[in-house]
């Protein structure tokens, strides 16, 4: 017969130091990679990614607890049930950070580092700490460095634009637009038109320009616009990649 006396919690390896330790270590990587979110301005800052991984570590640690409280009654929970559920319940929370703006999408990082943070925190939930340390330092190496690298490699190999363009002619200016889009192989997406009820209209869209000679080709769509005698003024600015 299956041992029916009543568990005491206490005399669990899972106790309260142990839970408040992983719980701080949960707190410590949500907040490393949410500062570094933070800092760059993304959708999910510090605190998104501080309850994400303490969630998952809570979660994690419930499941332990409920597996060892009800194995003595003959019944065999799965402690691997509910981390699962949290890894699925992720990609909900992630697929709120990305954004579609024309062709371009905007978030997917984001959304990654949620989705990886939650990871960490079961580790952490699962006393796994140097899978959570090490998968820590190297979220922070691609986000932080490896981003840096990204934008060294790419340098003059792609750049997103934002452009304001000042002109007298709508139709004209936007079939000019086209042509000279296609020329630089570029993408134009994101356009808007402001009428100024005197004659005159502003153009804003965005250029997604990626191959090489990228700038050059840039420079060369951005004057050629200029000159045309219906622009009254062109504006053009790099976003960060």
């Amino acid at each position: 017969m299956p041992d029916t006396s009543p568990v005491d919690v206490s005399a669990l390896a899972l106790g309260p130091l142990e839970i408040a330790l992983r719980m701080l270590l949960a707190m410590v990587v949500g907040t490393l990679v949410g500062i570094e979110r933070e800092y760059t301005h993304r959708p999910a800052g510090m605190r998104t990614h501080m309850l994400v991984a303490i969630g998952a570590c809570a979660v994690m640690m419930t499941s332990q607890f409920i597996f060892w409280m009800y194995r003595p009654y003959g019944a065999t929970p799965d402690p691997a049930r509910l981390p699962a559920q949290i890894i699925t319940g992720m990609g909900f929370l992630g697929a709120g950070t990305i954004i579609k703006e024309g062709a371009t999408i905007k978030g997917l990082t984001t959304a990654a580092s949620i989705w990886a943070t939650a990871c960490l925190g079961i580790a952490v939930g699962g006393g796994y700490y140097w899978i959570a340390i090490i998968g820590t330092v190297c979220m922070l190496i691609t986000l932080i460095i490896f981003e840096w690298l990204q934008r060294m490699l790419m340098k003059n190999h792609y750049g997103l634009y934002r452009l304001t363009v000042e002109c007298n002619d709508l139709v004209g200016t936007m079939d000019l637009i086209d042509n000279l889009a296609a020329e630089a192989d570029a993408r134009v997406d994101g356009l808007h038109v402001e009428d100024q009820h005197d004659g005159g209209f502003v153009i804003h869209f965005r250029m997604n320009v990626d191959g090489r000679r990228a700038e050059e080709r840039m420079r060369k769509f951005v004057t050629s616009l200029s000159e045309d005698e219906h622009t009254d003024h062109v504006m053009s600015e790099k976003s960060r990649v």
